[in-house]
C-alpha cells in the first residue's frame, strides 16, 4: 500500500509541476504583445516557419540587444535587405533557436547510433561535446547565411547598376525629370536589389522626404562605392543646374568599365584558386592511374 501511495504522490506532483510550467509558459506568451507587421516585409521562409518562438524570445532579448542604427548587427541586416523584415533581437533569437535545435538533433543522432550508451560520466561527456559542437555550428550557420545574403545582393547590385543607369539616362534625355526617370527604371528594369532600393527612394519622396535626402539614405543603406559615386554625382549636378544626361551617361560608362574589370580580375584569380584542388585531388588520381599497371607488372615479375 505504501508503494502505491508513493507512486500516486509522485504522479500527482509531476502533473502539478507540468501544469505549473504550462501555466507559466502561457502567461509569458500572453505577456508578449502582438507584432504590428502591416508596414514590414515578410521574413525569410525558414524563419517564418518558427516565427512565434522567435518573436517571443526576441521580445525578451530586446533590452539587451543594441538597436542603434550604427551598431554592427543593424547595419548588416540593412545591407542584407532585412531591415524591415526582422529586428536585431529577433535575429539573435533565431540564432539561439537554431543552436538549440542543432544541439538536440546531435544528441538524438548520438543516441540513435548507440554512441551514448556508456554508463557514468563518459556518456554525459559525449552528449555535452556533441551538443556543444552542434550548438556552435547552428549559431554560426545563420551568421554565414547573413554574410552570403549580403554578398549575393552586392553581386546583383554591381551586375544591374549599369543597365539601370542606361534606363535612367534614356528617360532623362527623353524629357522626364529625375523622379519620373527613377519611376520608369523601377517599372521597366529587372527585379532585384536595385529595383527595391529605387522603389524605396520613390516611396520616401512621396512621403515628404527631400529627393537628395532620400538618395543619401539609399547610399547609407547600400554602402557601396559605385552607388555612392552615382548618387553624389546626381545630387551635385542637380544642385548646380547641370544637364543630368551627360553626367548619367558618364556614370553608366564608368560602372560598366568597373564591371568588366571585376570580371577580368575574377578570371585572373581562377587559375590560382584551382591550384590546390589540382594538386590535392587531380594529380594523385592521375598518378594512381598511370603507375598502377607498372606496379602490378613489377609484382608479377617478382621484383
Amino acid at each position: 500500500m505504501s508503494n502505491d501511495f508513493i507512486i500516486a504522490a509522485l504522479a500527482l506532483a509531476s502533473g502539478l509541476a507540468a501544469a505549473l510550467v504550462a501555466v507559466l509558459i502561457a502567461g509569458t506568451a500572453a505577456a508578449v504583445p502582438a507584432e504590428d507587421r502591416s508596414y514590414k516585409d515578410a521574413p525569410p521562409l525558414g524563419l517564418r516557419l518558427i516565427w512565434w518562438p522567435i518573436h517571443w524570445i526576441g521580445h525578451g532579448l530586446r533590452p539587451f540587444i543594441s538597436r542603434a542604427p550604427g551598431a554592427a548587427l543593424p547595419v548588416r541586416l540593412r545591407k542584407a535587405g532585412l531591415e524591415y523584415a526582422i529586428t536585431p533581437a529577433q535575429f539573435v533569437a533565431a540564432r539561439l533557436l537554431c543552436a538549440g535545435a542543432a544541439a538536440v538533433f546531435a544528441c538524438w543522432v548520438l543516441d540513435a547510433l548507440g554512441q551514448g550508451s556508456s554508463t557514468g560520466g563518459l556518456a554525459a561527456s559525449r552528449y555535452w561535446e556533441a551538443g556543444g559542437a552542434a550548438a556552435l555550428s547552428g549559431w554560426i550557420y545563420l551568421g554565414i547565411w547573413l554574410r552570403d545574403r549580403i554578398a549575393l545582393r552586392k553581386r546583383e547590385l554591381h551586375k544591374t547598376l549599369p543597365f539601370y543607369l542606361d534606363l535612367i539616362t534614356l528617360c532623362v534625355e527623353a524629357g522626364l525629370n529625375l523622379q519620373g526617370a527613377l519611376h520608369q527604371a523601377a517599372l521597366k528594369g529587372p527585379k532585384g536589389t536595385l529595383c527595391e532600393e529605387i522603389k524605396r527612394v520613390l516611396r520616401d519622396i512621396r512621403n515628404g522626404k527631400g529627393r537628395a535626402d532620400a538618395l543619401r539614405a539609399m547610399s547609407a543603406r547600400v554602402q557601396e562605392p559605385a552607388v555612392t559615386n552615382f548618387i553624389t554625382a546626381m545630387i551635385q549636378a542637380e544642385r548646380m543646374g547641370m544637364n543630368l544626361g551627360p553626367v548619367l551617361r558618364a556614370q553608366a560608362d564608368q560602372r560598366r568599365s568597373e564591371r568588366f574589370l571585376r570580371a577580368e580580375k575574377l578570371a585572373m584569380e581562377a587559375p590560382v584558386k584551382l591550384l590546390f584542388p589540382l594538386i590535392a585531388f587531380i594529380f594523385p588520381c592521375t598518378f594512381i592511374v598511370l603507375f598502377f599497371p607498372i606496379v602490378v607488372q613489377f609484382m608479377h615479375s617478382g621484383l
